[in-house]
């Protein structure tokens, strides 16, 4: 058998991975992406941009393709679902240090996938589809891989092996790396929609986290359609959350019609808090879904995974160009877990608490928090660099 050789072996084509490919390709080191599927995943999930992400990625030529294909999104309201109040925030209040001041909402596949394609390009880089790695042993120089295509065995030896290849990652679960956290009693439901919601809900922004006792929602628009997050009933099965009857119920609540409502999509799917361990071992590093879960209020999971790809970058390339690591990658591991935890975990668990179950009382004081926020000019900028994801890289800037 013969074996193929490359500087980085990355496994999986989603955003994170293929970030850190485009990074390395454009600086001129060879890397192989590896990608179970026979494209990059069209996953529906995540759609939201933060400022600090458009920057970064600006780096590497992708942002105008996201701004051409997204909707700018510089407002976004948190709404109180039985009165109707809506709480704004406006994040051109952040114009004077960012020349992004609002969310562009835009499926990430499109970005992973013009990643994918732009990777064609160089030389240095292949993108190998249908390529499944089953297993990997490390040394001190390297790590081999072994990988199924749909031909046979192929093996491969690289210098790095970078794992971005999800919740269920393979490298995690061979390294047998923890993954601490919990995981949501309830599932979320995500339903999209062509339906114009606007055209029934009054002053209804593009990014919407809806509160309420009883039942939450995050409304969000993309450039086809509307999405709607739902928390699900624990007892119900998979067929009866998908069912027109459950669908008709949330529209009804929520537009008054829901059988004149057509669904594209209605996906299932649960929600973690989870952060592994250690995001590095020896020359096998964890980024993105790999290394931490988190739910989606706020939008930070794909968020964060960037910023890791652009960190681990940042750590790699020494080592790279001087053929030996240097110590930099532990301080990836410290920045990005440490970040992982006092950021990303705490704020979405409580942008969750915000806007989920609880009392009439405890929901009213939540209120009344939010609303605090909003009439103190230092509080609410202080908020939105929180919500838009710059207090996370300075946090992470200060670990050493």
């Amino acid at each position: 058998m013969s074996v193929d050789r490359c500087q980085v072996a990355i496994v999986g084509a989603g955003p994170v991975g293929t970030v850190v490919a485009t990074l390395l390709a454009q600086a001129g080191y060879d890397v192989v992406v590896l990608e179970a599927g026979e494209n990059c995943a069209q996953d529906l999930r995540a759609s939201t941009f933060h400022p600090p992400t458009l920057e970064m990625l600006d780096q590497i030529g992708i942002t105008p393709m996201l701004l051409d294909r997204g909707l700018k999104a510089p407002i976004y309201h948190w709404r109180d679902r039985k009165s109707g109040e809506v709480i704004e925030f406006d994040m051109s209040e952040l114009s004077d240090i960012t020349r992004y001041p609002f969310r562009i909402q835009c499926e990430q596949y499109h970005l992973s996938r013009a990643l994918a394609d732009g990777l064609a390009k160089h030389q240095s880089a292949q993108v190998r589809f249908n390529s499944r790695l089953l297993t990997f042993e490390q040394d001190d120089n390297g790590v081999d891989l072994w990988v199924e295509t749909m031909t046979g065995i192929d093996q491969l030896r690289c210098d790095y092996l970078i794992a971005a290849d999800g919740a269920n990652s393979i490298v995690r679960k061979w390294l047998g790396i923890e993954f601490d956290g919990f995981t949501y009693p309830e599932r979320f439901l995500c339903l999209s929609t062509e339906y114009e919601l606007a055209d029934h809900l009054k002053n209804l922004a593009y990014v919407n986290y809806v509160s309420d006792p009883e039942e939450w929602l995050v409304l969000l628009r993309v450039p086809s359609v509307w999405r709607v997050l739902v928390p699900t009933d624990a007892s119900q099965g998979d067929d009866e959350l998908r069912s027109d009857k459950v669908k008709n119920g949330i529209f009804d609540r929520l537009v008054g019609d829901g059988a004149a409502v057509q669904t594209q999509h209605r996906t299932l799917y649960r929600v973690h808090q989870r952060v592994a361990k250690s995001f590095l071992t020896g020359r096998v590093i964890l980024a993105g879904d790999s290394a931490h879960l988190n739910n989606p209020l706020g939008g930070f999971g794909m968020n964060s995974g960037v910023h890791d790809a652009f960190n681990l970058f940042e750590k790699l390339e020494p080592s790279l160009r001087a053929g030996k690591p240097n110590g930099a990658l532990e301080l990836y591991d410290r920045q990005r877990r440490t970040v992982t935890h006092a950021f990303t975990q705490a704020q979405t668990i409580e942008n969750m608490a915000y806007i989920s179950g609880g009392s009439d009382e405890a929901h009213k004081k939540r209120r009344e928090a939010m609303l605090a926020i909003k009439a103190d000019d230092e509080r609410r900028r202080g908020y939105m660099l929180k919500q838009a994801m710059f207090e996370s890289l300075a946090q992470a800037a200060a670990i050493q």
